[in-house]
């Protein structure tokens, strides 16, 4: 360990777990390796097995136990740095190891070892084919183990969830596991719940979950009409004139009406006046879809696939499967896109991303890229980072950025340095940033006479293909964001090292050329994002090079340092090589994430106090499903009418319609609740500047009076429903009493707002104030 590992540790700066108990115990580990190696299978099953009643458990047998049984089932023996990895994620860490170090097994070998400790898990994935893929892949380990194994997807029946999650270790994309947990809270009988109580939770991509999607809202609505956007607003914002009828920020996150666009859609809709108090809802409409069609652009924030609105998950480069924007923007789109709208509903309930990992006891992961937000995952998690060292030194030459000064130039320059590479054979990945782009530059190496291969949320279903053939001698892969594709690129393609290809080993043939070259058409917000597809070259030791070209025209520049552009000087091609230009990028970059961040914690900030109001509902709500608590309520409150339907009905019919009088009444009353608490939010933000008050002191103003009227309105409701049950042949008419639930549910992830929430708005026109100061 360095002087300044030593020097971050003593200040306790987040990445710097100590990890020499952590080597300790793999070097332990090795000196059981050949007693272990002579077991049977029986015999090694029946060693893990001992380790459940282990108190505490011989991390260096589970370690020395989880080695062989890899090595047997896999033919892999695990390095001792995939040890270490298991190790940190067994002491409750989120360990960063690189690109091609074997996180998935060193995931499978800690889920196991939780699984060992009595603990069940659930292994956090990002998508319904990483989780089915490391389920079935890792499942020999398990068995090995004595440990049981299983997975959930999109496609699952409620019984086979229910198997699933009652195996040791459970893999499931974590929006699924979300969506179980709102639908079995809506449960009125405990027997149709899929979900067991949270242990622990081993998250896949730790950095794209817990950060990146962490204020994503996980919805589950029930049926009421589809949300329709009038086509003529999207008809007449069609024809307004950029710069003259309306005009957008510099970040492109939000678009107003001019005086001049005002007028015009005024007139267009016959003389009415906008901005008076009866056409609140026609300049609501217009509003929404002028937004709608000019912040949201067509394959890059969405595709259209099956006559459907696909949106783009901008941390994966994929069709964020499940995801949609609130009603009136998705209407807008749709009919901007003269699409069929889709259903809407009311929100029945929600849960964020973070907020469902933070329910459970236990919470590691793993990422290539933990070390940049080690400093939030420790704020909004208490989570500390393992940062785990490579078993090879990484070799791969990082170039510095090239920058053009425009895109014109750059996108050209891009072009000839692909040929020039790919003239001697070398494989090249490209990552691009949207869709659009990829197969824009698709068609530049067309006609320049060179083939390429494209993955981008068009094709993703062929995502794992056409990533394991990256490597090989000879390819162009232009691909979008490929953090979490889940695949390897070895090089020279899947036979790697010690194959033949016609000219030897295909391995060697692509190593002396300098292995994978990776290229970034442009940076993203995060520069984790740039790190990830950086470490697709250079895996395991092998050789690989990397470059970004980046130009002063890019959204990243025009958003977030539009006032800091240099006047600096370019060559013939557009190469501007002034080191201050260089500078500008890096601290977009750093704009943007910054912003990022504090949009996080605003969030946070509001959904603090929404979830404790949850938290004592569900106690409520749960104490009421599995007792009798609610018919003992009803009884209390009208005692003879509970004595008279006794009679007619019996005991147990009464308890169990007791008890679904008052669950319907207090999943509406918080259905009601969230449908307030989001207008609250919306509002409040314009109310408290113009008073001069905190919003979030605002809001938690009104929502506690608000959340204290709730379960009183919920037994008032269930009380007078109680009084109107009529009782015909020994049963009771919960219908006739009006207890109809939503007909139909269904679940979805909302997507943010593209142009912003109210806090995005303001913290937004705060930058942009700062930065015109500066510039004055």
């Amino acid at each position: 360990m360095g002087l300044r590992d030593r020097v971050r540790r003593l200040i306790q700066r987040p990445g710097t777990i100590d990890l020499a108990p952590m080597l300790a115990t793999v070097a332990d580990a090795g000196t059981r390796e050949a007693r272990v190696r002579g077991l049977s299978d029986a015999e090694l099953t029946a060693a893990a097995t001992a380790l459940r009643d282990m108190r505490p458990a011989d991390l260096a047998e589970l370690c020395a136990l989880g080695r062989e049984a890899a090595r047997r089932a896999l033919g892999e023996r695990p390095f001792d740095v995939q040890l270490l990895g298991m190790l940190g994620m067994l002491s409750g860490h989120v360990v960063e190891m690189a690109t091609g170090e074997g996180k998935t097994l060193a995931g499978a070998l800690a889920a196991a070892g939780y699984a060992l400790r009595g603990k069940r898990v659930h292994v956090m994935s990002v998508n319904d084919y990483l989780a089915r893929r490391d389920a079935q892949w890792m499942e020999p380990i398990y068995t090995l183990l004595g440990v049981s194994v299983g997975s959930v997807g999109q496609t699952s029946t409620p019984q086979e969830r229910r198997l699933a999650y009652a195996a040791d270790v459970a893999y499931a994309p974590v929006s699924e596991i979300g969506f179980d947990l709102l639908r079995d809270r809506l449960c009125t009988d405990v027997g149709d719940q899929v979900l067991p109580p949270p242990e622990v939770a081993l998250i896949d991509e730790a950095d794209s979950v817990l950060i990146d999607e962490a204020r994503v809202p996980l919805v589950l609505a029930g049926a009421t009409e589809s949300y329709e956007s009038d086509p003529a607003y999207a008809e007449m914002v069609r024809l307004l004139v950029p710069g003259v009828h309306y005009e957008v920020d510099d970040e492109r996150r939000n678009v107003q009406l001019t005086s001049a666009g005002a007028r015009a859609v005024e007139g267009t809709l016959g003389g009415v006046d906008l901005y008076d108090a009866e056409h609140v809802e026609t300049l609501t409409g217009v509003n929404v879809a002028l937004h709608a069609h000019v912040l949201l652009r067509k394959d890059v924030d969405y595709i259209i696939r099956d006559g459907k609105v696909r949106l783009i998950n901008e941390s994966r480069g994929r069709v964020a499967l499940l995801q949609r924007w609130p009603d009136g923007l998705q209407a807008a789109v749709e009919a901007k896109e003269a699409l069929a709208p889709s259903e809407s509903g009311e929100i029945l309930d929600s849960i964020t991303v973070q907020s469902l990992v933070r329910g459970y006891p236990a919470v590691c992961g793993m990422t290539g890229t933990a070390l940049a937000v080690a400093e939030q995952l420790r704020e909004f998690y208490e989570l500390e980072v393992a940062v785990i060292p490579p078993n090879v030194p990484c070799v791969r030459e990082d170039a510095p950025d090239r920058l053009y000064a425009t895109v014109a130039d750059k996108e050209a320059a891009l072009v000839e340095h692909i040929a020039a590479t790919h003239a001697d054979g070398r494989p090249i990945l490209v990552g691009t940033l949207d869709i659009a782009e990829s197969e824009r530059l698709a068609r530049r190496l067309e006609r320049a006479g060179m083939s390429c291969v494209v993955l981008n949320a068009k094709n993703d279903a062929a995502e794992a293909a056409i990533i394991a053939l990256a490597g090989t001698y000879g390819s162009i892969t232009v691909s979008t964001q490929i953090a979490g594709r889940g695949t390897d690129i070895r090089l020279g393609g899947p036979a790697g090292r010690g194959g033949t290809d016609g000219a030897g080993d295909p391995h060697a043939r692509v190593a002396s050329l300098g292995g994978l070259y990776v290229i970034g058409t442009g940076r993203h917000h995060s520069s984790r994002l740039d790190d990830q597809l950086r470490g697709r070259a250079g895996r395991q030791g092998d050789p690989g090079g990397s470059v970004f070209f980046t130009s002063l025209e890019d959204d990243l520049i025009k958003q977030y340092a539009a006032d800091e552009e240099p006047d600096a000087p370019s060559d013939v091609e557009g190469l501007i090589s002034d080191a201050n230009a260089s500078w500008v990028v890096g601290h977009a970059q750093r704009v943007a994430e910054g912003v990022d961040l504090e949009i996080h914690r605003n969030t946070w900030r509001y959904s603090r106090l929404v979830e404790l109001q949850r938290r004592e509902v569900l106690a409520e709500r749960d104490e009421i499903l599995r007792g009798d608590a609610a018919d003992g309520f009803l009884a209390r409150q009208s005692p003879e009418r509970h004595a008279e339907l006794r009679a007619a009905v019996g005991k147990h019919t009464l308890e169990g319609a007791a008890r679904q009088i008052v669950l319907y009444h207090l999943d509406r009353c918080w259905a009601e609740h969230l449908a307030y608490l989001a207008d609250l939010r919306e509002g409040i933000h314009l109310r408290s500047l113009a008073r001069g008050l905190n919003p979030l002191d605002e809001f938690h103003r009104e929502a506690v009076p608000a959340y204290k009227r709730l379960l009183g309105q919920a037994r008032s409701r269930a009380t007078e429903s109680f009084g109107g049950l009529t009782a015909t042949d020994g049963t009771l008419d919960l219908d006739g009493a009006g207890l109809q639930r939503a007909s139909a549910t269904w679940t979805y992830l909302v997507h943010d707002n593209p142009f912003g929430s109210m806090d995005e708005r303001a913290l937004k026109a705060l930058v942009g104030m700062l930065r015109r100061r500066k510039g004055r």
